[in-house]
């Protein structure tokens, strides 16, 4: 997911955004923990993107 898309988003949308990846993050946590997790970069990639949503939520707070 790239940054520029999550900017075309509004602020609900994002925010819904945030909630799965959170979602997802502590579905990988659980299958790290239990030695079920086959591509451990995946845990990575949810962090950034959750890092990304955080920032143009950020950025918009402070247009607005």
């Amino acid at each position: 997911m790239k940054a520029s898309e999550l900017r075309a988003k509004s602020a609900d949308e994002l925010n819904n955004e945030l909630v799965e990846l959170r979602r997802a993050q502590f579905s990988l946590r659980m299958q790290l923990a239990t030695q079920q997790l086959n591509k451990v970069d995946q845990l990575g990639k949810v962090r950034k993107d959750i890092a990304r949503v955080n920032t143009v939520l950020a950025e918009k707070a402070k247009q607005a």
